[in-house]
């Protein structure tokens, strides 16, 4: 077990993915900002690489360890000493009982990641140990961690000294410029020529009024096709108004004239239209950016964000440690090329398509037949 004497800011349980499935339920996936870096730190401690972990947000915690345990901490550097000692990021260390592990202010990067071997040992609620701190579910009572809170921890049995190769290390911004990839839609016909030259040419900075629901950007005046300005009364009587339509994972919301991202524990429908998407791959960005600094956005296609994807995934593995077997690499990569492609759908389309498919069925007499159609 882990005594937590200060609690720093906003420190939480997270795993990897998240809650999946429950967007219907009003519920988003939660889980770690950077995903990239947290599931380093459980390759470091022989977890899998979504075990639950700890997710520091701009202020590590104070923890006093109750037993040995190795650990790892990845992501921003909050200058993590143990017993006053300064230890190294991106690597497996010893810790011994009774001894401090003290953590301060980042300063490259905003979340830094604290995986134990073993894993967090607390309940998981809809299939997720993850906190989303405006529900009040996951984690240890709904909530960040507490002064004087013990957090369990499973049995484990891992060994110090293993170690992150530097080229499988996200590059966290030194300048407080950061480039994130987007992929267009789902509406971005909502915008003329003149909008989207506008949104990939300038610089956008993110607020203080940004948290793990959504980062709102300070930029230009946003342009709008005609199909935003001549609509219909229901969609509302601003340009970027639409009809309340789910929002995918990484929606770039445009409210009036601000763009917000929909982050981890955004929500998962509305009325505000989404002309740009940033990819998964491109989430620890995001996780590691802070207020004041700027974005540059770079459109890419879904076929390009689906291979960064599959990239990260074989990077967060073991193939990324210093003594990983070379001849174990080709397997990995086998095992995770396998990602299906997502089908991109035109919805107006599939409609059209269903329509002509019933009357099919009713010249053929078969109106009263139940039958479902699958692409």
């Amino acid at each position: 077990m882990v005594q937590v004497i200060k609690k720093g800011l906003e420190t939480s349980i997270q795993d990897y993915p998240g809650r999946i499935g429950t967007l219907n339920q009003g519920f988003p996936s939660s889980g770690p900002m950077d995903s990239w870096s947290f599931r380093l730190a459980n390759v470091l401690v022989e977890n899998e690489p979504g075990t639950a972990a700890l997710e520091c947000q701009f202020m590590g915690p104070t923890l006093k360890f109750n037993s040995d345990r190795i650990i790892a901490i990845t992501g921003a550097d909050m200058s993590p000493k143990i017993d006053g000692k300064r230890v190294p990021l991106w690597q497996s260390l010893q810790v011994k009982r009774d001894q401090i592990l003290e953590m301060t202010f980042a300063t490259i990067g905003a979340r830094s990641y604290i995986a134990f071997a073993g894993g967090i040992n607390t309940k998981p609620w809809l299939g997720s140990k993850s906190t989303f701190h405006k529900a009040g579910v996951g984690g240890i009572n709904g909530k960040a961690i507490q002064n004087g809170q013990v957090i369990p921890l499973n049995k484990s049995n891992s060994v110090a000294g293993r170690k992150i190769k530097k080229n499988s290390i996200p590059r966290l911004s030194t300048n407080k410029k950061w480039s994130v990839e987007v992929v267009k839609g789902p509406n971005d016909d909502w915008i003329d020529d003149k909008g989207h030259r506008m949104f990939l040419n300038s610089d956008w900075k993110l607020q203080s009024k940004s948290d793990r629901t959504g980062y709102r950007l300070d930029g230009p005046k946003w342009t709008f096709a005609e199909k935003a300005t001549n609509k219909g009364l229901e969609h509302g009587t601003f340009p970027s108004n639409i009809i309340d339509q789910g929002y995918p994972a990484g929606a770039i919301n445009l409210a009036g004239q601000t763009p917000i991202i929909l982050v981890n524990d955004g929500p998962t429908m509305g009325g505000f239209i989404v002309p740009y998407t940033v990819p998964s791959a491109s989430f620890w960005k995001l996780g590691q950016a802070k207020p004041g600094d700027t974005l540059n956005f770079e459109e890419i296609s879904v076929e390009k964000a689906q291979r960064l994807r599959a990239e990260q995934i074989i990077t967060c593995s073991e193939v990324s440690l210093e003594t990983y077997k070379k001849e174990k690499i080709t397997i990995i990569e086998k095992q995770y090329k396998k990602i299906d492609h997502i089908k991109v759908i035109d919805f107006d389309k599939e409609k059209m398509n269903e329509k002509i498919r019933n009357k099919i069925i009713e010249k053929k007499g078969m109106k009263n037949i139940k039958i479902r159609f699958f692409n």
